[in-house]
């Protein structure tokens, strides 16, 4: 069932890629893939080429697939390992969605809101320095 829906998700996006996106196997496996993001023009993230890797598990569409950024880059929904905090790619996955909509989730992501970015440098800092006791927040 897996490598049947796989294989049609390829298909589907080869044939319609999400915009500044692409992905695919990773040699034969057609359960690891890389995709690459390209950052959107007026964006923090301009002439930025982010790699993600896509782990699809045995029982995938049933399971979400394991996503995770290659490329450091600073999200306040992506942490230092590249891990993703996206409801859709853990409790809220549905069959439903596909591997081209997470992509388009992901290409979103990099149109981020500069005030949250900024809150979170913040909260890293204040963290930080209160652990140092150099500073109070």
């Amino acid at each position: 069932m897996a490598s049947k829906r796989i294989l049609k998700e390829l298909k589907d996006l080869q044939k319609d890629p999400p915009t500044s996106c692409s992905a695919g196997p990773v040699a034969e496996d057609m359960f690891h893939w890389q995709a690459t993001i390209m950052g959107p023009p007026d964006s923090p993230y301009a002439g930025g080429v982010f790699l993600v890797t896509i782990h699809f598990p045995p029982d995938y569409p049933f399971k979400p697939p394991k996503v995770a950024f290659r490329t450091k880059v600073f999200h306040p929904n992506i942490n230092s390992n590249g891990s993703i905090c996206l409801d859709i790619l853990k409790e809220q996955w549905s069959p439903a969605l596909t591997i081209s909509k997470v992509m388009t989730v992901l290409n979103f992501l990099t149109l981020t809101n500069l005030h949250w970015a900024s809150l979170v440098l913040q909260r890293n800092f204040c963290n930080t320095a209160t652990n140092n006791n150099a500073y109070k927040c």
